[in-house]
């Protein structure tokens, strides 16, 4: 179909499938010559929203993707990891310099966090990682009836179009598959070259291990935990050998931190955004802005979130913070406070974003052209806003004595 028809059909939002349904229960209780508008004048049911969902799933928003996985009330449900394996000792995926590669976006908050823990214990040189184009792609492009769009490679400077066929897109920091030779071209085909199942999301991060052609991992909790220590006998020697982000004295309170902070910020964002109820993104957002005052209370009684050292509770609440003014605000409805608004968590952001290792996990380019050109049924037209713009390298004052 010509692009300008795709973007017209995707602008049918969830929003205005909800205001049909709201007008019909309406008319229900007007005088009968208005029944012509709706002969049959039902209120929607649960089911409503399923049927909807499904019917989005197909045209404005990208087949078989986390924004068409919501409940019958409307509510987001993100899907579990599929690949689990770990990286140990012993194991089947021992710890080896230049076996490990991670496939990851750097719009995508989880794939992120594991980009910086990479960055904080120096193992660059031991695990690679490489980013895709943020903009998803058709990743069936000759088969009409696949509707699913995500994660693309392309060589680097290459423009693509939103998948209603909007716009033309290009940057920096991504590039085709660099292991491959050019048969990959999606993230899509990486999991469906190990076998991976009926109704897995083609998710980022992917840690793929090149001696067996596989994926070990595609759970960003996890990845981290074992980049954390797995290699420290590898990195003998090296300053960062020491970094310990998950120290045994605050293991306790990282998990504690860890349980809200995902359930209400890391994952409260995404429900708050791919809610297609009023009731469900209520509840999200509300518990959203709960939590992010609780943290802006923490953060004015300690300078990191578990305490007076950075650790992976840090590393894990960051990449959702950094992009909630550029993104979040506008795009997932999380506009009840900027964060600029907060006492504590502006600084925070600075302070962590300054941390070696950290600065190669930020793109902006990427973040705010992976949200505002992928999901058509949020976006139709793929126009990426112009915001206001904050000074993340200006001086964190984070240094000196708490409480404050």
């Amino acid at each position: 179909r010509p692009p300008r028809m795709l973007a017209q059909f995707a602008s049918t939002s969830t929003r205005t499938f909800l205001r049909v349904a709201s007008s019909q229960k309406r008319l229900t209780s007007r005088p009968t010559k208005l029944t012509r508008f709706s002969p049959n004048p039902r209120p929607p049911t649960r089911n409503f929203i399923t049927k909807m969902s499904s019917t989005l799933g197909k045209t404005g928003t990208p087949g078989n993707t986390a924004v068409a996985d919501v409940s019958e009330t409307g509510a987001f449900v993100r899907k579990e990891a599929g690949f689990r394996n770990r990286i140990e000792k012993g194991g089947a995926f021992p710890p080896e310099s230049g076996r490990y590669h991670v496939y990851v976006s750097l719009a995508c908050p989880w794939a992120c966090r594991v980009v910086s823990t990479i960055g904080l214990k120096g193992l660059g040189d031991h695990v690679s990682w490489s980013a895709v184009h943020p903009t998803w792609q058709k990743t069936k492009p000759l088969d009409e009836s696949d509707t699913h769009a995500g994660w693309a490679f392309v060589e680097a400077g290459t423009a693509l179009s939103s998948p209603s066929g909007c716009g033309s897109f290009s940057g920096p920091v991504y590039d085709s598959d660099p292991i491959h030779s050019g048969e990959i071209k999606f993230v899509r085909d990486l999991y469906e070259k190990v076998g991976a199942p009926e109704g897995t999301r083609f998710t980022v991060p992917v840690l793929w291990d090149k001696k067996n052609g596989t994926i070990v991992s595609n759970e960003s909790s996890e990845i981290m935990r074992d980049l954390n220590d797995a290699f420290d006998d590898v990195l003998a020697g090296a300053d960062t050998k020491d970094i310990d982000l998950y120290p045994p004295a605050l293991q306790s309170e990282i998990d504690s931190l860890n349980a809200w902070i995902y359930e209400g910020v890391n994952n409260g964002v995404y429900k708050s955004g791919f809610a297609v109820s009023q009731g469900a993104y209520e509840t999200a957002v509300t518990e959203l802005f709960a939590c992010l005052d609780r943290i802006d209370d923490i953060l004015g009684k300690k300078r990191y979130i578990a305490g007076d050292q950075l650790t992976e509770a840090d590393v894990r609440l960051f990449p959702t913070l950094v992009r909630f003014d550029p993104v979040y605000i506008v795009y997932f409805k999380c506009a009840k406070k900027a964060l600029r608004e907060y006492k504590n968590i502006p600084g925070y952001i600075r302070d962590v974003y300054q941390t070696p290792g950290i600065k190669p996990s930020v793109n902006f380019w990427h973040i705010k052209t992976h949200y505002f050109t992928s999901h058509p049924v949020l976006n139709a037209n793929a126009i990426v806003p112009i915001a206001s713009e904050w000074d993340i390298e200006e001086p964190h004052g984070r240094d000196g004595e708490y409480p404050r």
